[in-house]
């Protein structure tokens, strides 16, 4: 069997450098929100030139929306894990992703505060986004699948089009998000993803009581990962 041909240098050293500027971006939105960062602060904290920076993403907003789509790709990841389960009841896997989301925000709160509200602003189609509202669309149509499948089970109500379950889904979800986000004295978003959950399944899953100790399935991918924000520059005094 042939080794795989090695990729050129200059195209790693690419992927490298745009890698480094995303990190960058990741770690000031985190520190200080997405409006007080400037494109300056970007390369200055990736080590590269200004114009480099701009040869990658034309605009501050090209860079959330690559954030965006890295964010999306691990939703579309629990989205395929939770498709791939044939065995695990429909209301077990509508609470374990509640809770992986829950759970993967609470460990990133400042950086999801700083870019949450563009990544909705991408996710309900707000800004042309290109690439991340295609992944989005995608990671929609899993989600479309995996409520179809507990209907056609009898574990969702057929009562109404599976449409409306995904919408009702994802709007409760990004809800419940965005008010833990911006409160002044937030509790566990865990617990409340884990409330809302049952907020989502009472009416739409006949029986979802009889389910409420049933494990939790694993919904985290391993073939994608979202890269986390690094410690924060020193602001120069």
């Amino acid at each position: 069997m042939s080794e795989p041909t090695p990729r050129p240098l200059r195209e790693q050293n690419r992927e490298e450098q745009r890698a480094r500027i995303l990190d960058a971006a990741r770690t000031l939105f985190a520190a200080r929100g997405f409006d007080q960062v400037t494109m300056a602060e970007v390369a200055n904290h990736a080590r590269v030139a200004r114009a480099t920076v701009f040869n990658y993403f034309p605009s501050k907003y090209a860079l959330v929306e690559a954030i965006t789509e890295e964010v999306l790709a691990y939703w579309h990841g629990m989205l395929e894990c939770a498709l791939a389960d044939p065995k695990s009841s429909t209301p077990a896997l509508v609470r374990a992703l509640f809770d992986h989301m829950g759970w993967g925000i609470e460990q990133t709160h400042l950086f999801h505060r700083g870019v949450f509200r563009e990544i909705l602003k991408i996710r309900v189609g707000l800004d042309e986004s290109g690439a991340a509202q295609r992944v989005g669309g995608a990671a929609f149509a899993l989600l479309h699948r995996l409520l179809e499948r507990g209907q056609e089970r009898g574990e969702l109500t057929s009562d109404l089009p599976t449409a409306d379950l995904a919408c009702a889904f994802d709007a409760l979800s990004n809800g419940t998000i965005t008010a833990w986000l911006f409160d002044d004295t937030p509790d566990s978003l865990r617990e409340r993803m884990q409330r809302a959950a049952e907020i989502f399944l009472c009416p739409v899953a006949p029986g979802a009581e009889a389910t409420r100790d049933e494990p939790l399935p694993d919904v985290a991918p391993t073939h994608v990962s979202v890269p986390l924000p690094g410690p924060a520059p020193r602001r120069r005094t």
